[in-house]
């Protein structure tokens, strides 16, 4: 059902399916691509707009469990319960492509991501309940533990961190724990700058961030999603200080039929909407608030029998890709009423009969020499195929010149280039 009177710009119908075969799904920063895990320990990637598997990423011997892309796409990063994370170069000649990267670990890893601005940093969260951030760049290289012992303390046992995310500047990390309470450590400096306690959460299962980066949705094992405005933080924590305190959330979002928990959460690009999909075993539940609107439920969309297993919104239209537990992609999108005015030029459609009236020179005879030079001119001028207009959101995430912790991100940069220098190397396709 949709609440009256609102503004309808989130997906409601499925357009397409993939036989991805796959567990979760992740697009790339453009919204092209996207990386489908599967049980079997490989990855695929798979072109949205053309529905074809354009790259199989074979190098896990079990499960995969999460998948990350750098900023410009040609890096894809994937983890798995086989003790190892997996960087892989895109741009590869060679079919399968060889791992670029091998990062191993004592444990199997249950999430790993690529820093927003350098993918030679990287953040792995392990089974055991350890998170590392691991450092790659030769004048840097490291393997540092985040954890907080103070917590561990006062609370009598280890706590277990059950969740890791940047944030989209890269900036601070954000880590959730098994006693409802998220961690806040300064990426440069490894340092805990906040810690915050989310009264009855339970454990922390993740975290998804507005581009803006000022909104932030926390999922826990109590089936309820919140949402927190976020503070800014200082460069690092003032003298080794570390924020203490409840945090209370602006919004608390849970299934109104079922009272399911949640296997995912996801904003719309602008932010305006959540989207959250349900744990329901009895089919293909996807429920929106209307964030713009004070949280208000908007919408409960079913996409079939076969339950859902994760989802994400694109990263610029009001398109979703899910996963069914049978392993299919489903894209979603948002269906529009036919503009008749689109096939020609001057159609005008009107909602009711009115009296025409000509126009004094409407059947005048049409100078078509001059109509052609016309043409001719705007032909012959040039256009630059290579610019690439930023992203407004993007916009919001440039530094200053004095941000130490942007400096220290940037120092010996990847090769991650625009994708106007490279091109994804496809295997199997005409």
């Amino acid at each position: 059902m949709n609440v009256a009177g609102s503004s309808t710009s989130y997906p409601t119908a499925v357009r397409s399916s993939l036989g991805a075969v796959a567990r979760f799904v992740k697009f790339d920063p453009s919204g092209r691509y996207v990386a489908a895990g599967r049980w079997d320990g490989t990855t695929s990637i798979w072109d949205v707009e053309t529905g074809s598997c354009v790259r199989i990423l074979d190098g896990h011997v079990k499960e995969i469990t999460s998948a990350d892309w750098s900023r410009n796409s040609r890096y894809v990063l994937t983890s798995s319960k086989d003790w190892n994370v997996v960087v892989w170069d895109l741009t590869s000649e060679i079919d399968p492509p060889q791992r670029h990267t091998t990062i191993r670990f004592d444990s199997a890893v249950m999430s790993a991501s690529f820093h927003p601005r350098n993918s030679l940093i990287i953040l792995a969260l392990t089974r055991m309940g350890e998170v590392y951030l691991v450092d790659l760049r030769h004048g840097r290289r490291s393997r540092d533990e985040l954890c907080d012992d103070d917590e561990s303390r006062n609370c009598g046992k280890q706590i277990s961190l059950s969740a890791a995310r940047f944030d989209l500047s890269g900036k601070h990390i954000f880590v959730g724990t098994s006693v409802g309470s998220i961690l806040v450590f300064n990426t440069r400096t490894k340092m805990l700058i906040a810690r915050y306690k989310i009264p009855a959460a339970g454990i922390i299962r993740g975290f998804d961030f507005t581009r803006g980066g000022r909104r932030m949705v926390t999922n826990s094992s109590d089936r309820i999603l919140r949402q927190f405005d976020l503070p800014a933080y200082p460069n690092s924590g003032p003298d080794g200080a570390v924020v203490d305190q409840e945090l209370e959330p602006t919004h608390k979002f849970s299934d109104p039929i079922n009272k399911s928990s949640w296997h995912a959460m996801s904003y719309s690009p602008d932010g305006n909407w959540l989207a959250g999909g349900s744990t329901d075993p009895a089919g293909h539940k996807i429920y929106v608030w209307d964030i713009g609107n004070g949280g208000q439920f908007a919408s409960a969309l079913d996409g079939g029998p076969d339950s859902l297993a994760s989802l994400q919104w694109h990263p610029t239209k009001s398109c979703w890709a899910s996963t069914s537990r049978d392993g299919f992609i489903f894209i979603w999108h948002h269906p529009k009423e036919a503009r008749w005015g689109a096939f020609a030029a001057g159609f005008e459609e009107l909602s009711h009969n009115v009296e025409y009236q000509e126009r004094e020179d409407e059947f005048d005879d049409v100078n078509e020499a001059e109509i052609l030079r016309r043409k001719l001119e705007a032909e012959e001028k040039d256009i630059d195929i290579d610019a690439i207009e930023p992203s407004p959101w993007k916009d919001k995430m440039l530094s200053s010149p004095n941000d130490v912790d942007a400096i220290w991100a940037d120092e010996e940069p990847d090769d991650d280039e625009p994708r106007s220098r490279w091109s994804i190397k496809r295997v199997g396709v005409v």
